[in-house]
């Protein structure tokens, strides 16, 4: 355990923890937390291979979260007593690099006590639910010690996995009891989510664990002696499940039922703002965001029109609006998802030859990354996602996530050569998987509270205090790959693939200014869904058009809303987290002077983990 804590300054200058009583008392009291909330939140103790990390962690990997009444009463107390403890160590008595782990450890202990004990959010956390245990499952799979051949997992790893499955009927259960008492509260998700994240998606995990399981098992087993009886016992497992999920979405439709239409995603100002200050760190109020979203809308529009303009002249073409050139763009499109995979792959794979020739890192040669078919469980999301190895163990590997299109022509239209590259960037190199492969490889550096992902890992209970951090980072990435370098005015980019990297940074300004918009009654939900057609998909009325293309941006628009609508704050932290980046590298090149290194800033900020900018600024 030793091991993890953080035995060098994160900062460049030397320095140590020290071992004074106040240190002893915060690095006794922060690993303590660390490890019992891992203890009630198993999945994501999965995500984050901890089992690797401490020994009283294994038993994780055979679990699912108890979301009984007594089991969440008595998490909550020890957030409170960890809290009270915290607040008893003086934040100047501690070196900077552990005043950096008090600050994110007060913030998600606020955060956790806010989210259980005041909001009662598992009253209405439908998605998490059905999320949850497939993500513990596919997560526990990948991280599998190779067997050869082929084959994944030891007996007692899948006798773990087993087990998991064996638990769901009784973590079903504890969700429609928790979701029953908000029904009798008042505390009601959204219909959208009951639709989309509740109904739908336990209809792909019946499926998921009645068939994709024992088959995928089936595979990765082989015939290894102890297969025939565990595959009988994860088969029988996987039927309950599946039923057990069948069971939950008739349970949702007969709760919630399907002609209540009413808006219940709104956060509200003051829930908004409550956690812009504390889990982001950033001091704006909800007017000042929205205002600020409006005025990046208003650069990036500019920005588009002047490559517009570029793009008409190289072709020919006197006069054209942006959706002009969109469409044009738009009939260099995949054939399919196969030719669709191949573009990806082949984008990606130029990417890192660019970050070689230019020296932005120190790449090694077996860097590679892979593009996979996102799982049917998580297509209600993104059309792309990754998801980290896990840090604290060698076994797994992090995972591009690509959603097919199921060979759709007008979504195919949307997925066409000159869109790909930015999307590649962001997910691939030097995007996410080059961000976390370098954490990972100096993960000895970074403590581990900036690990965690309080609430849940990736769904409406996330205190997404790590995006500030990662998804500013791929933003930044995104923005970085433009940078000119001789002969090439935009960077990686080609003139067709700079308008989509615009597209890009346009997408995340407005984000801020929807997002804001529907969680603080600024914006009704079709009202941001319009404004993103208008500005992201420059489509201005595609809502009220009935041909193909216009259907498919409208649709992409209702997506991303919706999206935003059941994770308020998330959706803004891409484009405040570059800001926070870019501002925090400019301080940076402004002291160092002459002997500033992009590299070297770039690397430093990556050792820092994924925690709010805001949070270690003052030792950067």
């Amino acid at each position: 355990m030793k091991r993890w804590l953080l035995a060098v300054c994160l900062v460049a200058n030397s320095c140590s923890s020290g071992s004074g009583p106040a240190v002893v008392r915060f690095e006794t009291l922060r690993d303590r937390y660390f490890v019992r909330h891992l203890l009630y939140n198993p999945v994501t103790s999965t995500y984050l291979g901890a089992d690797g990390y401490n020994s009283a962690l294994q038993s994780t990997n055979a679990s699912l979260k108890d979301y009984s009444e007594g089991a969440l009463s008595r998490e909550l107390s020890f957030y409170r007593e960890t809290h009270q403890e915290l607040q008893g160590i003086a934040l100047d008595t501690l070196p900077p690099n552990l005043q950096v782990d008090y600050r994110v450890m007060d913030a998600q202990l606020k955060f956790l006590i806010r989210l259980v004990g005041d909001r009662k959010y598992h009253q209405r956390a439908v998605d998490t639910y059905v999320a949850e245990p497939f993500r513990g499952v596919d997560w526990q799979m990948q991280q599998m010690q190779d067997a050869g051949g082929g084959l994944r997992g030891t007996e007692e790893e899948w006798k773990q996995l087993v087990t998991r499955v064996e638990a769901l009927p009784r973590y079903i259960a504890n969700a429609r009891a928790n979701l029953s008492a908000g029904k009798h509260s008042g505390n009601l998700p959204d219909w959208r989510m009951v639709q989309r994240d509740g109904v739908g998606a336990s209809l792909a995990s019946a499926e998921y664990f009645r068939h994709t399981l024992p088959d995928t098992a089936a595979n990765y087993i082989g015939t290894r002696p102890f297969g025939p009886a565990l595959l009988r016992q994860l088969k029988d497992a996987g039927e309950r499940a599946g039923a057990g999920w069948q069971e939950f979405a008739e349970f949702l439709l007969a709760t919630y039922g399907e002609t209540d239409k009413t808006d219940r995603f709104a956060a509200g100002t003051e829930e908004y703002e409550w956690r812009v200050h504390n889990v982001f760190g950033d001091a704006r109020s909800a007017r000042e965001l929205y205002e600020y979203g409006g005025e990046q809308v208003a650069l990036y529009s500019r920005q588009i029109q002047d490559i517009v303009s570029v793009i008409a002249r190289d072709n020919g073409i006197e006069s054209a609006t942006t959706r002009d050139i969109v469409n044009r763009l738009a009939e260099d499109s995949p054939k399919g998802d196969a030719e669709l995979f191949a573009w990806y792959r082949d984008t990606s794979a130029r990417a890192v030859s660019f970050g070689r020739e230019q020296a932005m890192f120190d790449i090694p040669q077996e860097y590679k990354l892979d593009i996979l078919p996102t799982p049917p469980v998580l297509r209600g999301g993104a059309g792309a996602a990754y998801y980290m190895a896990p840090p604290f163990k060698k076994a797994g590997v992090g995972r591009f996530y690509l959603t097919p299109t199921g060979n759709d022509p007008a979504r195919l239209k949307l997925n066409h050569q000159a869109s790909i590259a930015d999307t590649a960037i962001h997910e691939g190199f030097p995007g996410h998987d080059w961000h976390f492969k370098y954490m990972a490889q100096h993960a000895a550096e970074i403590s581990n509270v900036r690990w965690l992902t309080p609430g849940a890992v990736e769904d409406s209970s996330s205190m997404w205090s790590d995006s500030l951090a990662a998804e500013g980072w791929g933003l930044h990435a995104e923005e970085l790959m433009a940078e000119p370098v001789e002969g090439r005015p935009y960077g990686f980019y080609s003139a067709p693939e700079y308008l989509y990297a615009l597209q890009g940074q346009m997408m995340r300004a407005v984000r801020v200014r929807v997002d804001v918009g529907i969680h603080t009654g600024r914006m009704t939900f079709d009202e941001a869904r319009d404004y993103f057609v208008e500005h992201v998909e420059f489509y201005p009325g595609a809502c009220t058009m009935s041909h193909a293309d216009a259907r498919a941006a409208c649709e992409s628009a209702e997506s991303a809303i919706y999206r935003y609508s059941k994770w308020p704050t998330q959706a803004i932290a891409y484009n405040l987290g570059k800001s926070a980046i870019v501002a925090l590298r400019e301080s940076y090149k402004k002291k160092m002077g002459t002997a500033y290194s992009p590299r070297t800033f770039h690397e430093k900020f990556m050792r820092m983990g994924t925690v709010p900018v805001a949070f270690f600024r003052d030792v950067f």
